[in-house]
C-alpha cells in the first residue's frame, strides 16, 4: 500500500527534493528514514524499488533497505525490552546498523556505475502507460491497481520464503547450538547463518536472541540482531526479483563482511 501511495501521490520532483545532494548527508538521511517509515524488511523492497524508479539514488535506497527495518522506534523499543538486563544491546544494534550501512552506502556511491534494477525499462514503461491513462480513473483507483500489482508480484517470494524458513525452524534442534555458542569466530558465523535461515521479523527477533544469552556471546547476538533484518532468506528472494543477481551477490557479501567485522570490533572494544 505504501509503495502504491508513493506511486500515485508523490512525484519524482518531490523525491528528488527530499534527498540531500551531498552523498554523505544522503546516507545519513536514508539511515534515519526508518524513523518516519518503520517498515519491516518484508515490505521494504517494493517500496524502495518504487523510490528508485521515482529518482532516488541507488546508494541511498540500499542504505534505506539496510537500516529501515532496524533504526526505527518500534524495533528499538522491542530490543530494549528483550534485553532489559543488558540495555546497551539496543543502542549497539542501532549503532552497528548505521555504521555498516554507511560503509556500504559509500562503497556503492563510489563504485556502482550502472542501474542494478532488473527490468527497470519495463517498469518505467508500465508506469508511464498507467500515468498516461490516469485521467480515465481516479487516483484512488490507481492506488489499488498499483497495490494489487505489488502484492501479487512480491507476495509469491514472501510466501515461498516463509514456507522454507518454517520448515527449517521445525527441524532444527536447539541442543546442537551449544557446541558452537562460545567460539570466538564460530559463534558469529553460526548466528549469521541462523539469522539468515530463520528470517525473523525485526520487531520480534530480539526476543529470540535474548533467549540465547546463556549460550552465545554478546557479540554473536549482536551479529544476529543486525544481519537478520539486513539479509535473510525471504529478503534475498525478493531482492533477486527486483535487482540483478550480480548486484544482490555483491550486496550480500558487503553486508556479511561489514556486520561481522563491526561486531567483532565491538566485542574487542567492549
Amino acid at each position: 500500500m505504501l509503495s502504491a501511495l508513493l506511486q500515485s501521490f508523490v512525484s519524482e520532483q518531490t523525491i528528488r527534493r527530499w534527498i540531500p545532494s551531498n552523498p554523505f548527508l544522503g546516507i545519513i538521511f536514508a539511515s534515519l528514514l526508518g524513523i518516519l517509515f518503520p517498515i519491516c524488511e518484508c515490505g521494504m523492497i517494493p517500496v524502495v524499488r518504487r523510490l528508485i524508479l521515482k529518482g532516488m539514488p541507488v546508494y541511498v535506497a540500499v542504505v534505506f533497505i539496510l537500516t529501515g527495518p532496524i533504526i526505527n522506534p518500534i524495533v528499538f523499543s522491542a530490543t530494549y525490552l528483550a534485553f532489559r538486563n543488558h540495555p546497551a544491546m539496543a543502542y549497539s544494534r542501532m549503532g552497528l546498523a548505521f555504521a555498516a550501512a554507511a560503509v556500504i552506502g559509500v562503497l556503492l556511491y563510489r563504485f556502482l556505475k550502472s542501474n542494478p534494477l532488473r527490468n527497470s525499462k519495463e517498469h518505467l514503461s508500465a508506469q508511464t502507460s498507467l500515468e498516461g491513462h490516469q485521467h480515465q480513473g481516479s487516483k484512488l483507483t490507481n492506488l489499488f491497481v498499483h497495490a494489487s500489482d505489488e502484492f501479487f508480484e512480491m507476495g509469491k517470494y514472501l510466501v515461498f520464503g516463509s514456507l522454507m524458513t518454517a520448515l527449517i525452524q521445525i527441524f532444527m534442534h536447539r541442543e546442537s547450538l551449544v557446541a558452537v555458542g562460545q567460539g570466538p569466530l564460530s559463534s558469529h558465523l553460526f548466528m549469521m547463518g541462523f539469522a539468515y535461515v530463520l528470517s525473523l521479523c525485526s520487531t520480534s527477533d530480539a526476543f529470540v536472541a535474548s533467549s540465547f544469552q546463556s549460550t552465545f556471546s554478546a557479540g554473536s547476538l549482536l551479529t544476529f540482531l543486525v544481519i537478520g533484518p539486513m539479509l535473510d532468506f525471504k529478503s534475498t528472494l525478493m531482492l533477486l526479483a527486483v535487482f540483478k543477481t550480480r548486484f544482490v551477490l555483491v550486496l550480500s557479501m558487503l553486508v556479511a563482511i561489514t556486520v561481522l567485522a563491526g561486531s567483532l570490533l565491538w566485542e574487542v572494544l567492549g
